[in-house]
């Protein structure tokens, strides 16, 4: 039995969403105020809180419940069933599907959808709606003319500015009688009608008005669910007993741990007697030490006299309680060095708090999910544990843990290790490893962390993406992808991806956009271009990857996939067929061609050189209207350039990024001290005056060349901010900045370039 997927509506930012669930581990990644704690929230509150407030509802939700308050105001209660069925489809609302097998019916004979079932999906919705609509319609008029009421008697003259009573509005009524008014419903919902997502956005089934709801909890006995919020604190608070909140020390862990699973004065066994034996007899021994010590002093009180009493006896008594071991400041302690002999006394140990902060904590989110486990198990203790109840005793078939961020406390190699062991911890016992037993684990982690993201594959992965305000939506929504199949099964493809990703550790899935530029040159100037002259770009999270023409294009099904905003910069890459297909200086009505896969395959899909050049900034874009984004191509066109003073502009014709750099800065590379390339271009300036002739020094330099090189120098000599961008780098810059201004502002603009040549002079 296992989860196979959720779907939200009406939480939060969550309008419509559907999130698929592996088998084991599923990571919600995705960029910042995305939904992926949302969804977090959801599952917990909706399989284990059951504690909602009127900030869980979606906002744009509230004008229509509102509209809905007032059509009550002014209706009669005849026309209340019509705004009943309006409501509940506003309402805060998690559908699980589960996969029941055919030896597991047993479990879910509660749930069967009708009798034809023969196992397979089994749907319930759980949905946060009024106990009764009839008392809440009426409990929010009475209210609502009697705050009316009191605020005509207490008028006063011509003031017009009167004080509005609560309740404002049927929100403002939600808000105070959510707890009283509301709770969590439950159905069963029908697998035929299952409908796949599109584009993201879930399509659940409609529910009849008179759907019959379930009496019972629908998972009772079928999940336990754990969870740890995000870590904000380490406080060694033992008297917290909410749940999710982690204990900050790993002694305070132990000692709920001890209570609950190791304590030999609960429910002892024959193990314990041991234990229990050894307590007494260092009890009897200290009692004797006691009375021993003590015996002058008692002896000298009870000579003294009190009033009422006679003869008085003293006598003390000591109750050794194990868990005192634990209570100090010292009692988990790891061994720094350890001893020769194996005997452990000559070993040298620090108390935990000397340990790194990362380990501490690495160590404690894993003793709690060592925690969960066992607890879910009824190991040791826990299997005394209120036998005589059924529901308790029982141990349900599905165990699902929620952990959020866990990055917030470890470091990046921590982080790491705990996701690669995390879920081999909740299946580290030998009850687990028999497969005559039908008990399963779902770990769900969400994450901001590229560490933790990589360490896991795509099939792994549910990307939260926002979707900006439009017609339907009047506020910004997330809607998740499934990442499973975006390379297809068992694609080289994928398998590049992956190793790429892993090796540069992008931070891919939690930007706002992603910039792919051509080699190191671009890679290292670029974000030097963004932050002297694109001021709005550096207030947004934007990735820049490195990644070659040849390669760039295999991103492209992750790129769409996510439904990210893209940049390519990326070189134009002149090809002679004539010359089988050498590398040649880039020229009109040539018949040459490009060598750059991603311009032939991917954007604008154009091989002939010609028709590079003469394509306008708009052919240059792909937007993708459904899903809201768009990618942009940024490659090399004409620049003119005057290269003598006083003498007419030439078009040159740039191959790659560092050529276009150059003809864009004349000036600075003519006068220009350094070595490598940057020796050579200056001497190519002052002594080539011929545009053709620069432009076949330039292409040979750059073959032979170190372009990485190349740009460390120009950090080194020149301030970045005394570069002229390259125009196509401009423009791709500029489009990006007012995509992503878009999405913020929810404007509809459209972006307008206008096609103005740059005039560059040797005097720059």
């Amino acid at each position: 039995m296992n989860i196979k997927f959720v779907e939200i509506q009406n939480f939060r930012k969550l309008k419509c969403c559907r999130i698929e669930f592996t088998e084991d581990t599923t990571l919600f990644v995705g960029a910042n105020n995305s939904g992926k704690t949302t969804a977090m929230e959801a599952l917990i509150k909706f399989l284990q809180e059951k504690k909602f407030s009127v900030n869980d509802f979606t906002v744009t939700n509230w004008l229509e419940i509102n509209s809905i308050g007032q059509q009550w105001k002014k209706s009669k209660e005849s026309s209340l069933q019509l705004n009943e069925e309006e409501l509940l489809a506003l309402m805060p609302t998690l559908d699980v599907w589960i996969h029941v097998g055919d030896d597991e019916i047993h479990y879910v004979t509660h749930l069967i959808p009708s009798l034809d079932w023969k196992g397979g999906l089994i749907g319930v919705r759980l949905r946060l709606e009024p106990k009764d609509i009839q008392n809440l319609y009426k409990d929010f008029l009475n209210i609502s003319q009697t705050a009316e009421d009191t605020v005509v008697a207490s008028k006063i003259g011509d003031i017009d500015d009167q004080l509005v009573l609560w309740p404002r509005d049927l929100k403002d009524y939600i808000s105070k009688t959510i707890q009283t008014q509301f709770s969590i419903q439950s159905y069963l919902l029908d697998p035929k009608n299952c409908v796949v997502p599109e584009n993201g956005i879930a399509k659940p089934q409609n529910l009849p008005i008179y759907s019959e709801r379930l009496d019972t909890d629908p998972f009772k006995n079928l999940f336990r669910v754990d969870y740890i919020r995000a870590q904000r604190g380490l406080t060694d608070n033992a008297n917290d007993s909410s749940r999710g909140i982690r204990k900050g020390k790993l002694s305070a862990q132990l000692r709920e741990y001890y209570d609950v699973h190791i304590d030999p004065e609960k429910s002892p066994t024959s193990s314990d007697i041991d234990a229990l034996r050894a307590i007494e007899i260092a009890q009897n021994s200290f009692n004797e030490k006691l009375q021993n010590g003590f015996k002058d002093a008692l002896s000298e009180l009870e000579t003294l006299g009190y009033p009422g009493f006679s003869n008085p006896k003293i006598s003390l008594t000591t109750k050794l309680n194990p868990m005192d071991g634990l209570s100090h400041d010292s009692a988990v302690q790891f061994n720094v060095i350890e001893d020769d002999d194996q005997t452990g006394d000559s070993s040298i140990r620090l108390p935990e708090q000397y340990n790194g902060l990362g380990y501490q904590n690495l160590i404690s989110i894993i003793f709690e999910l060592m925690r969960f486990r066992d607890e879910w198990l009824r190991i040791g203790k826990g299997s005394k544990r209120n036998k005589t109840d059924n529901d308790a005793y029982f141990i349900p078939p599905l165990h699902l843990v929620l952990v959020e961020e866990p990055e917030a406390h470890l470091h990046i190699q921590v982080q790491q290790v705990f996701i690669r062991q995390a879920y081999g911890v909740l299946r580290n016992r030998s009850e687990l490893l028999e497969p005559s037993i039908n008990l399963t684990t779902q770990l769900v982690v969400s994450t901001h962390s590229s560490h933790i993201a990589y360490e896991k594959s795509f099939s792994s992965l549910r990307y939260f993406r926002r979707l900006p305000a439009n017609s339907i939506y009047a506020l910004p929504i997330s809607v998740v992808i499934n990442l499973s199949n975006v390379f297809g099964e068992g694609n080289e493809t994928e398998r590049f991806v992956t190793r790429y990703l892993q090796t540069t550790h992008s931070d891919l899935f939690f930007a706002d956009a992603v910039i792919l530029v051509e080699g190191p040159a671009e890679r290292m100037l670029v974000p030097h271009f963004i932050r002297n002259q694109f001021k709005g770009l550096t207030e947004k999270y934007i990735s820049l990857l490195e990644i070659g023409g040849s390669h760039a294009h295999r991103l492209r099904p992750l790129i769409e996939h996510l439904g990210i905003t893209c940049l390519i910069v990326t070189d134009l890459d002149s090809v002679s067929p004539q010359n089988n297909n050498s590398a040649i200086v880039p020229k009109r009505n040539q018949g040459y061609t490009t060598n750059n896969d991603t311009l032939k395959t991917w954007l604008p899909q154009k091989m002939s050189i010609d028709e590079l050049l003469n394509l306008n900034k708009e052919q240059k874009v792909k937007r993708h209207e459904d899903q809201h984004f768009a990618i942009r191509v940024a490659y090399q066109h004409p620049v003119n350039v005057r290269l003598v003073q006083d003498e007419v502009e030439v078009e040159a014709l740039p191959y790659t990024f560092e050529d276009a750099l150059v003809y864009e800065n004349i000036g600075i590379f003519s006068t220009l001290d350094g070595i490598g390339l940057i020796k050579k271009f200056k001497n190519a300036l002052n002594e080539i005056s011929s545009i053709t002739d620069l432009g076949e020094k330039l292409f040979n330099d750059l073959r032979t060349g170190k372009k990485a090189e190349f740009a460390l120098d120009i950090i080194h000599l020149i301030d970045p901010k005394e570069l002229t961008v390259p125009k196509y780098i401009r423009d791709g810059l500029s489009w990006l900045d007012v995509q992503l201004g878009g999405i913020e502002q929810n404007d509809a603009k459209e972006f307008v370039e206008e096609d103005v040549k740059e005039v560059v002079s040797m005097n720059g």
